[in-house]
C-alpha cells in the first residue's frame, strides 16, 4: 500500500483539526442526547381500518347480505389488502381491513384513502336508512397519560362537565395530542308513556312526536333589510330543560293534553348505558390523553403533570383525580434501567481494556467510546429516533462492538512501538496493515444486521432501529479507530515505558501454542470433532423452545370477561361487581381500572385492543411488581374458573412487539354457519384433550332468543295499518325514540320517548299491545299478527367472506405456544384432512404472527448472504479463502445451544435477529485472521509458520474484542425481552472465537494441504 492515502498520517498532519472535529462531536452529541425523544416503545403501523355501519331495524342476515358483503366485495379490489375480517349484527355491521404485513408505513394513509374512495363509489348501492359508513384509521392512537376522576355526592353530568373543563385547560401543554374521554354517560330526557293510557285516549304516540318537533325545530324567521342595517327575526318555543316539557300543551284530534298527563317526564342516562369506566371499583370518568410523535414523554409527562395539579388544586371537595396510566413513569424507568445498564456495560468495556491493554492504551480505547457515542447520538436525533427499548439495547450491544476496531488498532500501535518504531511510524502502519481487512470486517458486520433493517413487518418495523443504530455505530467506529484513535494513541502511548516483547510467551501463551499446534497436527480429528458437535447442536435445537416476543415486564396484569354474547351490558355490570368484590383486601393489587362494554383504551400500543361489544369487560390491575404479578395471576385465574362457570376468561400480562391476544388461535371456516359451529366443537373438543391448553372460547358460536312478529299484511291493510307502522310502534315501546333535542350548553340532549318501566322490561307486553290506527281506533297487536319466540345467531364473525370461528385459547404451563401449536399439529391435520370440501382449519395467534414475521427475514437472508460474499471477495479476492471464512459462521450456532438449553432460555424473535448478526461477528474475526496469514506469507514466512504466527499474533486482539462484545451484553442479558438475543450472542460468540482460533487454522492447513517443517518450531511473537 505504499504510495496510497493514509488516513491516519494525514490526521497526524492536521492534529488541530482533528481535536475540534472531536471536541465539536462531543458537544453535539450531548446536545442531541437531551434533545432525543423518550419512549418505551418504537412506534409503529398498527395496519388496520375499522369500517361500522349501522341500519337500524334490519335483521342480521339483511346486514350481513346487504352491507357487510358489499363492503367486503369491494376491498377485495385493494392491492395491498391482506385479508377482511367482520362481525355483524342485526342492524350493525363492522369490517376490518388488515393490510399486508410488507405494506410501508408511509403508503398507508394513501391505501385508506383508496378505501374510502371504494366504498364511497358503492354507496349508491346501500339500502336507504342506514347511518355511515365510518372510518377509524386511528386504530393506533396511544393514550399514554390517563386520569380517573371520581365523585362523591355530585352527578355524572356534574362531574363531565368538570372534566370537559379539564381537557380544554390542559390543551396547552406543550406536545399534547388527541385527548379522548372513557366512560361518558349522555343525558336523555325520557317520556315515558303508558300504552294503555293512550290507547285509552284514542292517541297514536307519532302524533304526539309530530307536535313536539313541530315546537322545537330550529327554523329561520327570516331577516328584516331596513335601511342601513339587517334585522334577524327569531321565534321562541325551542325547549331548555326539562320543566319546558312539562308545560307544553298538545292539541291532538281536536283536544287538548298537557304533556306531564300522558307522560312521566324525567331526566336520566342513556338506557341501555353505553361502554362504561371505573376505577376501583367506583363509576368514573376517564380523560385520555395522548402525546404528539416523536415528543419525549418524560418531558411531556412531567409538564402534563404540573398542568394537570394546577388544574384540580380548584376542583371542588367530592371530585377526586386518580392516576390510571403514565406512560411518563414508564418510561422514565425503563429509560433509566437502560441508561444505568449502558452505563454497566462501558464500564465492563473499559475494564477489559485496562486489564488486556494496559493503562494508557486502555484510555485511548476508552476515549473513543464517547466519541463513537456523541455522533451516534447526533445521528439518532436527525433521523427521528428517540430513545426506547430498541435503540437503547440496540445501543449496549454496538458498545462491545464499536470498541473493535479502537482495540485493534491500538494493539497494533502497541506492538510496533515494543518493536522500537516511533508512534508517528507505528499510528500510521496500524492504518497500513489493519485498516482495510477492519473496514471490510465492520462491512460484514453490518451487513449481518441488514435482515432486520430490511425487514418491512411489522415485527422489523418495530425492531428496525437496532439495524440503525448499531450499522451506524460501527462503520462511525471505523472513523474513529483510523482517524482519531491515531490521534489520541501518539498522545496517550508512552513509548519509553514500553518494552520489546519477551522472545518466550507467557503460560497463558504456552498453552494455547500447544493447543494450537496439536489442531493443526491433528486437523481431521479437529475438523471431524467441530462438525459433529455443529450436528450434535442442530440437533439439540429441539430442547429450544420458541417464542415471538416475550410478556412484557411492566406490572400491569390483563383480565378479559366474555359473557354469552347475547347478554346485556347490564348483566356484564354485574358480573364485574361480583369479580371487583374479590380484589378487596389483596395486598398486591395497587389499583385497578375497568371497561365494561368494550376493552381498554390503548395506554400502550402493543395492546390487542377490543371494541364496542356489551357482552365484553376488561380490567386493568396493576401489581405491586414484577414478583408479585406472577402470584396474582395464578389467584385471579382460580378464582374466575372456579366462581364464574360459564363465562370465557382470559388472565395475562401485557404484550410486546405487534398486537397477538391469546396464544393459541385455531380458525374454523366454511359455507355453512351451522357445520362451521358444528365442526369448531369438535375441534374444541380435541383441543381439550391437551394438558397445555387453558380455558377455550369462541368469538361467536351461541344463538340468542328472537321475539319475531309475525304480521298478516292482508288483515294489516284493511286496518290501516303497515308493517313499518307496527315497528315504530313497538320500537318507541321498548327501546325509544328520539322525538328531538335540547341544547344545553356544550351537549345536545336527546328527548326520547319510551314505555313505561313495567311495560317496558316485559315480553309481555307486545301480547296486550293496542296499536292506534289513523282513524283512532285501538286494535290489539294479536288481531292482525302472531308472536313466538325463535333462535338466530346474534353475531356472525366472517374472514374473507366465508363465516369463521375462531376458538382461542391460553397456555398452561411452561410450553411456549409455538412449540404447543407444533404439538398439536399431527392432530390438527389429521382432523382438517377428515373436513369436507370448502371447509378448513387455520392457525392463528402467535404462530401465525411469527410467521408473518420472519417470512420477510428469510426474504432479505440472500442479499445479506450476497453482501458478505462480496465484501470478503474484496478483500480476499480468492473463493477458497471465502469459502474458509465464511465455513466458521454456522458454528457460533454450537455456543447459542450451550447458552440457550441449559438456562431454558427461548428463542424468539429478536434472538434470531441476534444468532443472524452473529453471522457477520464471527466472519469479521475470521477475514482478519486470514488476512494475516497472507501477510506473513507474503513477508516470507513459511506456509505452516505464517498460519501459527498469524494465529498467535491475532490471538490477542480477537480474545479482547470477543470479552468486550461478549462481557458488554451481560448488563442487558437480565432483561426480559433482550434476554434470549444476549445469551444466544454470549454463548456463539465464546464458542465461535475459539473455534476461530483452533478450528479455523486446522481447516485452512488441511484445505491447501500444508505439512509441518520437519526440523522447525515455530515461535509466537
Amino acid at each position: 500500500m505504499k504510495g496510497s492515502f493514509n488516513l491516519s498520517e494525514w490526521a497526524l498532519r492536521h492534529q488541530s483539526f482533528v481535536w475540534y472535529l472531536m471536541a465539536v462531536s462531543l458537544v453535539m452529541g450531548v446536545f442531541s442526547y437531551l434533545n432525543l425523544g423518550r419512549e418505551e416503545d418504537p412506534s409503529f403501523t398498527i395496519k388496520t381500518m375499522v369500517i361500522q355501519t349501522r341500519w337500524p331495524g334490519a335483521t342480521q342476515d339483511e346486514t350481513l347480505l346487504q352491507i357487510t358483503d358489499r363492503i367486503e366485495k369491494k376491498l377485495e379490489e385493494l392491492d395491498s389488502l391482506d385479508y377482511v375480517k367482520s362481525y355483524t349484527r342485526p342492524g350493525e355491521s363492522t369490517v376490518y381491513v388488515y393490510l399486508r404485513d410488507t405494506t410501508k408505513g408511509k403508503d398507508i394513509p394513501e391505501i385508506w384513502y383508496q378505501v374510502r374512495k371504494k366504498i364511497q363509489d358503492i354507496s349508491g348501492q346501500f339500502p336507504k336508512g342506514i347511518q355511515g359508513p365510518g372510518f377509524n384509521d386511528e386504530f393506533g392512537d396511544v393514550y399514554g397519560s390517563i386520569y380517573g376522576f371520581t365523585t362523591d355526592g355530585l352527578t355524572l353530568r356534574q362531574l363531565r362537565d368538570y372534566v370537559e373543563q379539564v381537557r380544554a385547560e390542559v390543551r396547552d401543554v406543550p406536545n399534547i395530542g388527541k385527548i379522548e374521554l372513557i366512560g361518558t354517560q349522555d343525558e336523555v330526557l325520557y317520556l315515558n308513556f303508558s300504552t294503555r293510557k293512550l290507547a285509552s285516549f284514542g292517541i297514536d304516540q307519532s302524533q304526539v312526536m309530530q307536535a313536539l318537533q313541530a315546537q322545537n325545530a330550529v327554523t329561520p324567521a327570516g331577516v328584516i333589510e331596513a335601511g342601513p342595517e339587517r334585522i334577524s327575526v327569531r321565534t321562541t318555543g325551542q325547549f331548555a330543560s326539562e320543566k319546558d316539557l312539562e308545560t307544553v300543551n298538545l292539541r291532538i284530534n281536536d283536544r287538548f293534553f298537557r304533556l306531564a298527563d300522558l307522560a312521566d317526564i324525567e331526566r336520566g342516562y342513556v338506557d341501555p348505558p353505553s361502554p362504561m369506566f371505573r376505577y376501583n371499583g367506583q363509576t368514573a370518568i376517564g380523560l385520555a390523553i395522548g402525546m404528539k410523535a416523536g415528543g419525549n414523554m418524560q418531558v411531556f409527562g412531567k409538564l402534563l403533570r404540573e398542568r394537570m395539579d394546577q388544574i384540580t388544586h380548584d376542583l371542588p371537595v367530592g371530585v377526586e383525580v386518580h392516576t390510571v396510566s403514565d406512560q411518563a413513569v414508564v418510561v422514565k424507568q425503563a429509560v433509566g434501567g437502560f441508561t444505568s445498564a449502558l452505563f454497566e456495560a462501558v464500564v465492563i468495556v473499559l475494564v477489559v481494556s485496562f486489564v488486556s491493554l494496559g493503562v494508557r492504551a486502555g484510555l485511548v480505547v476508552a476515549c473513543s467510546i464517547p466519541l463513537v457515542l456523541a455522533m451516534v447520538f447526533v445521528f439518532m436525533e436527525y433521523s427521528d429516533i428517540t430513545m426506547q427499548r430498541i435503540s437503547l439495547g440496540a445501543l449496549i450491544i454496538a458498545l462491545g462492538l464499536l470498541v473493535d476496531d479502537a482495540m485493534i488498532t491500538v494493539e497494533v500501535m502497541v506492538t510496533r512501538l515494543e518493536m522500537g518504531e516511533t508512534k508517528e511510524q507505528a499510528a500510521t502502519f496500524a492504518y497500513t496493515s489493519t485498516a482495510f481487512p477492519m473496514l471490510t470486517g465492520t462491512l460484514v458486520t453490518v451487513a449481518g444486521f441488514v435482515p432486520i433493517g430490511l425487514n418491512a413487518s411489522s415485527a422489523g418495523e418495530y425492531t428496525f432501529t437496532l439495524f440503525a443504530v448499531i450499522a451506524v455505530a460501527l462503520l462511525v467506529s471505523w472513523i474513529v479507530a483510523v482517524f482519531f484513535a491515531p490521534v489520541l494513541g501518539v498522545h496517550i502511548l508512552d513509548s519509553k515505558k514500553l518494552k520489546p516483547h519477551e522472545s518466550e510467551p507467557g503460560r497463558v501463551g504456552r498453552a494455547f501454542e500447544h493447543s494450537l499446534l496439536w489442531c493443526l497436527r491433528h486437523r481431521w480429528v479437529t475438523v471431524i470433532g467441530t462438525i459433529v458437535l455443529f450436528v450434535l447442536s442442530v440437533l439439540g435445537m429441539r430442547f429450544v423452545q420458541n417464542q415471538f416476543f416475550p410478556s412484557s415486564d411492566r406490572p400491569e396484569i390483563l383480565v378479559d370477561l366474555n359473557l354469552p354474547q347475547n347478554a346485556s351490558i347490564e348483566e356484564t355490570r354485574k358480573v364485574v361487581d361480583r369479580f371487583e368484590a374479590t380484589f378487596k383486601g389483596d395486598p398486591d393489587i395497587v389499583s385497578w381500572s375497568t371497561y365494561i362494554g368494550q376493552g381498554a383504551i390503548r395506554f400502550y400500543l402493543p395492546l390487542d385492543q377490543q371494541l364496542q361489544n356489551p357482552y365484553y369487560a376488561q380490567f386493568v390491575i396493576v401489581s405491586k411488581g414484577l414478583e408479585e404479578r406472577g402470584g396474582l395471576m395464578q389467584r385471579l385465574q382460580e378464582r374466575l374458573t372456579k366462581d364464574f362457570v360459564g363465562i370465557g376468561t382470559n388472565v395475562q400480562s401485557l404484550e410486546m412487539g405487534p398486537p397477538v391476544g391469546r396464544p393459541i388461535q385455531y380458525r374454523v371456516s366454511g359455507k355453512d354457519i351451522d357445520q362451521v359451529r358444528k365442526h369448531a366443537i369438535d375441534l374444541a373438543t380435541l383441543l381439550d384433550q391437551n394438558e397445555h391448553i387453558g380455558e377455550m372460547i369462541y368469538d361467536w358460536n351461541e344463538p340468542g332468543k328472537v321475539l319475531r312478529v309475525e304480521i298478516a299484511q292482508d288483515k294489516a291493510r284493511q286496518l290501516g295499518l303497515s308493517s313499518e307502522d307496527v315497528a315504530n310502534v313497538m320500537n318507541s315501546i321498548v327501546t325509544g325514540v328520539p322525538i328531538t333535542q335540547v341544547n344545553d350548553n356544550i351537549y345536545l340532549v336527546n328527548v326520547v320517548a319510551r314505555a313505561e318501566d313495567s311495560e317496558r322490561g316485559s315480553p309481555d307486553t307486545l301480547q296486550n299491545l293496542q296499536i292506534v290506527s289513523p282513524n283512532g281506533t285501538s286494535i290489539p297487536l294479536l288481531a292482525f299478527a302472531t308472536v313466538r319466540y325463535e333462535l338466530e345467531q346474534p353475531l356472525v364473525w366472517r374472514r374473507d367472506r366465508k363465516p369463521t370461528i375462531t376458538i382461542k385459547a391460553s397456555v398452561v404451563g411452561d410450553i411456549q405456544p409455538t412449540n404447543l401449536v407444533e404439538q398439536l399439529k399431527p392432530k390438527i391435520d389429521a382432523f382438517a384432512s377428515q373436513l369436507p370440501p370448502g371447509y378448513e382449519v387455520a392457525t392463528g395467534g402467535t404462530v401465525e404472527e411469527s410467521g408473518k414475521a420472519q417470512g420477510p427475514i428469510a426474504d432479505v437472508i440472500p442479499l445479506m448472504l450476497f453482501l458478505m460474499a462480496t465484501f470478503l471477495m474484496i478483500q480476499l479476492h480468492s473463493v477458497q479463502k471465502l469459502f474458509l471464512v465464511v465455513s466458521v459462521a454456522p458454528l457460533g450456532l454450537i455456543g447459542v445451544v450451550l447458552a440457550l438449553v441449559p438456562t431454558g432460555t427461548p428463542m424468539g424473535f429478536v434472538a434470531i435477529l441476534g444468532i443472524l448478526a452473529l453471522v457477520g461477528i464471527i466472519i469479521r474475526n475470521s477475514v482478519i485472521l486470514v488476512t494475516q496469514i497472507d501477510e506473513f506469507e507474503e513477508q516470507g514466512l513459511a506456509p505452516w509458520d505464517a498460519v501459527v504466527e498469524a494465529t498467535n499474533h491475532r490471538r490477542r486482539p480477537i480474545l479482547l474484542t470477543a470479552a468486550a462484545a461478549s462481557l458488554g451484553m451481560i448488563p442487558i442479558a437480565r432483561e426480559v425481552f433482550w434476554g434470549p438475543m444476549a445469551y444466544a450472542m454470549i454463548g456463539g460468540i465464546i464458542s465461535a472465537t475459539l473455534l476461530t482460533l483452533l478450528f479455523l487454522p486446522a481447516l485452512y492447513v488441511a484445505w491447501y494441504r500444508i505439512r509441518e517443517p520437519q526440523n522447525k518450531t515455530p515461535k509466537a511473537h
